[in-house]
């Protein structure tokens, strides 16, 4: 790329918008190449694919068919996709090391009434990407924000893993450093939803150890490697035996860790006793032993004796 078109990218991008106003908005599937609508002014958030370009949903491409203004985060990345399906619009660089500089442009540009796709290089925006600064500025700015929803590699690895989908957690990536990570682990111990984190190739060995030792060897977990690619790979199995299977491979490719749920350690004999006393000082012992059944996950009428024995007879009908 050229300096002025470097140059462009960052600060011009509002005028480029004006212009590309004289462009016809198309974009082709296969050999049709079909028409995109005008776009409503405001930021639109568009997910694209994680691995196989056929994943890319039709509004996807509607959108960035009909945006005055791409934003992404590698033009070289976001290139192929728009060339795949046969959009012309040209794509601007909005990442972390020029977000300071870009992303005002980008805001002047939907406040003056233009339709701006943010787009990352794989997935939903905003998941691990700078995204998250613009859309918060738009939306502080009472500009419309629009989610054009596909693919999610959290989400499809969730869907894969086999693990419990009824509740789960999106944690981003692990720290590096084996401290950290462990600390971070700790705090997810009891969580009782299926964890999902980011891994790279080089760590994957260290965060399996550091998991199968901090959650727990026996604990459910999956691997999911280059989901929707060539080489797409899902290795289910315990933290300790993923652990061992990893130990010395050779790893390459992008990865979702995907780990099942914890749950809470049941309450000690004393945390129940005092439990019940503190709830006793306030409500009959019927309804202190309701209340305290349904904190604890513990057999009411065991906590009603448990209560009765602590504080001697009560009267008929406190129960």
């Amino acid at each position: 790329m050229t300096r002025n078109k470097k140059k462009s990218a960052g600060e011009n991008a509002a005028g480029d918008a004006a212009a590309a106003e004289q462009v016809v908005r198309t974009f082709r599937i296969g050999a049709h190449e079909i028409g995109a609508r005008p776009l409503t002014p405001g930021l639109y958030l568009v997910s694209t694919p994680i691995g196989n370009l056929g994943d890319m949903t039709i509004r996807g491409l509607e959108t960035l068919a009909g945006a005055d203004i791409i934003a992404c985060e590698d033009t070289r990345v976001s290139r192929v996709l728009l060339d795949r399906y046969g959009i012309v619009t040209r794509p601007y660089a909005y990442h972390e090391h020029n977000a300071e500089r870009v992303g005002p442009k980008l805001m002047e540009a939907l406040v003056g009434g233009k339709s701006v796709a943010l787009i990352s290089d794989a997935g939903t925006p905003l998941v691990s990407d700078p995204g998250y600064r613009l859309s918060q500025t738009a939306i502080e700015a009472g500009l419309p924000v629009i989610p054009v929803p596909g693919a999610s590699a959290p989400m499809a690895a969730l869907v894969a893993s086999g693990l419990p989908s009824d509740a789960f957690l999106f944690a981003g990536f692990l720290p590096s450093k084996d401290k950290a990570r462990r600390d971070r682990l700790a705090t997810f111990a009891t969580t009782e939803a299926t964890l999902m984190f980011f891994e790279s190739p080089n760590r994957l060995a260290a965060s399996l150890n550091s998991a199968s030792d901090v959650l727990g060897a026996e604990r459910s977990a999956a691997v999911c490697r280059e989901l929707t690619k060539a080489y797409e790979e899902i290795r289910r199995g315990t933290l300790g035996e993923l652990a061992a299977q990893y130990q010395d491979e050779n790893v390459r490719g992008e990865i979702v860790l995907v780990i099942g749920p914890g749950s809470t350690p049941p309450p000690s004999e004393g945390d129940v006793d005092a439990l019940l006393a503190r709830l006793a000082s306030d409500l009959p012992a019927g309804k202190a032993a309701t209340e305290a059944a349904r904190l604890t996950g513990l057999p009411r009428k065991d906590l009603y004796s448990r209560l009765l024995a602590m504080k001697g007879p009560v009267t008929k009908g406190e129960a």
